[in-house]
């Protein structure tokens, strides 16, 4: 049996543990079958923001007639598109490769793991057995238990990344950020797109007013269901009919679609570990569970990223790694991680940003101060005549610290950020209203909303 000073199980947010191990003259083995370099740079945030930026500029120019700029669309390359997206993909896999197989003090195991005993796995028939174990092992799509689903060909954020070709009509089941990025996109490439949400809202953890926006935006680019639920898949020669009920009326009709895009929600690849071998425990959805400090339920052993199921997106493995590092390698010191902190975007159109609480989850444990601003509120935001976006800060009255802050609009992943620090630093609002902003700018979104809070 080999025995190493450090397992890395996923080669996501894994590969950064990878790096400082080694850094750290450490005996180190990685075990990582599928999606080298992760969800992020395989199937997830890297290929759909490449694919999302042009399907933005063909928005762009089909809505530059209300600024009185008349402009056409002569071709759009969808296969060219495709391919420079897969391109990318592999081109980053191969560095990450070649990076591995030459790294001195590695054992790169490319190949499935599981759990036998306490901090020891099966690999390629080999039992190999580490002194700290870090599980970053993801997640995949959650494929719902729909008639006849099964026996469509029907795609995943995973696999519609091989389409050459342009799907004429999509259903997409499923209303949260991977659907509604995927249905801007391929409405956007010319793609007669169908949205179909279970819950009342799209994207249902924003905030209400933000999700309502999205769906009059989006329902003037393709059709919209929500409260609507996907109940059985006809599979046709050239086609399917996705027969949907709504779920107040219990009325029902049926949606044609050349293919379907299954964006349902995830689940966790921890059950093909066999984690209780060794002690650790998961949670719903099989998600592995963490205390404060990230470590599971067995002694050495940590897991972070998707695998824990808390805040799904790689800006937030990414401090996970560094919060599980020091709170393995340092004894001295016991970091928490604080995902109040992690914020987030969707790539939708409008696109969104947020981070922190909604006004309903503040006004639970908080007195509260709420304030909005209309991106006409501002020169910049009236000048691109920008009459629906907006953003709404949420904030204690008694500390006037930040509790949550929502935008909608155009460049709110890029808004957010100022926020971002300001709550990461601890300060109060007055760090931003206080401090000078470039005149005219859409930087003046934020104090705007600040400065209405009541």
């Amino acid at each position: 049996m080999k025995e190493y000073d450090v397992i890395v199980i996923g080669s996501g947010s894994g590969l950064s543990l990878v790096y400082k191990a080694l850094a750290d003259n450490l005996n180190v083995a990685l075990v990582a079958k599928d999606y080298l370099g992760g969800t992020c740079l395989n199937v997830g945030c890297v290929p759909s923001k490449t694919l999302i930026h042009p399907a933005d500029k063909i928005v762009e120019i089909e809505e530059a007639r209300k600024l009185g700029v008349t402009a056409s669309i002569v071709n759009i390359d969808f296969g060219g598109i495709m391919e420079r997206t897969r391109s990318y993909i592999k081109k980053g896999t191969d560095r990450i490769r070649n990076d591995l197989i030459t790294s001195e003090g590695l054992d790169f195991y490319e190949a499935e793991a599981h759990f036998i005993a306490d901090y020891t796995l099966l690999v390629q028939g080999e039992q190999i057995r580490g002194r700290k174990i870090f599980i970053a092992s993801g997640a995949r799509p959650l494929i719902p238990p729909i008639g006849g689903l099964d026996a469509s060909s029907y795609l995943t954020n995973e696999t519609l990344l091989q389409l050459k070709a342009r799907p004429e009509s999509m259903v997409i089941i499923g209303g949260s950020y991977i659907g509604v990025e995927y249905a801007h996109f391929f409405a956007a490439m010319g793609t007669r797109v169908t949205v179909v949400e279970m819950t009342k809202r799209l994207i249902p953890f924003e905030e209400p007013e933000i999700s309502e926006l999205l769906k009059r935006k989006m329902q003037n680019r393709m059709e919209v269901y929500t409260d609507a639920t996907a109940i059985k898949v006809n599979r046709q020669t050239d086609n399917h009919e996705v027969l949907i009920r709504d779920n107040v009326t219990g009325e029902e009709r049926t949606i044609p679609g050349q293919t379907i895009l299954v964006a349902a929600g995830r689940i966790s690849n921890a059950d093909r570990l066999q984690l209780a071998n060794t002690g650790v425990e998961t949670g719903r959805g099989n998600f592995i569970t963490v205390d404060d400090y990230l470590m599971t339920t067995k002694e050495n052993i940590w897991a972070v990223g998707d695998a824990t199921g808390k805040q799904m997106f790689t800006h937030a493995a990414d401090r996970e790694v560094e919060v599980a590092w020091v709170n393995a390698t340092q004894p001295g010191e016991k970091v928490k991680m604080d995902f109040s902190s992690v914020p987030h975007a969707v790539f939708s159109h409008p696109p969104i940003a947020s981070i922190g609480l909604t006004e309903e989850e503040a006004a639970k444990t908080h007195e509260i101060l709420v304030g909005k601003a209309q991106y006409s509120d501002i020169v910049q935001g009236d000048a691109r005549m920008e009459e629906e976006g907006f953003a709404k800060a949420i904030a204690d009255k008694a500390t006037r610290r930040i509790l949550g802050f929502h935008i909608i609009g155009p460049e709110a992943p890029e808004l957010i950020q100022e926020v971002v620090n300001m709550v990461a630093n601890g300060v109060d609002i007055e760090a931003i209203t206080e401090s000078m902003h470039i005149f005219p700018s859409l930087s003046e979104l934020v104090p705007e909303a600040l400065g209405n809070l009541e």
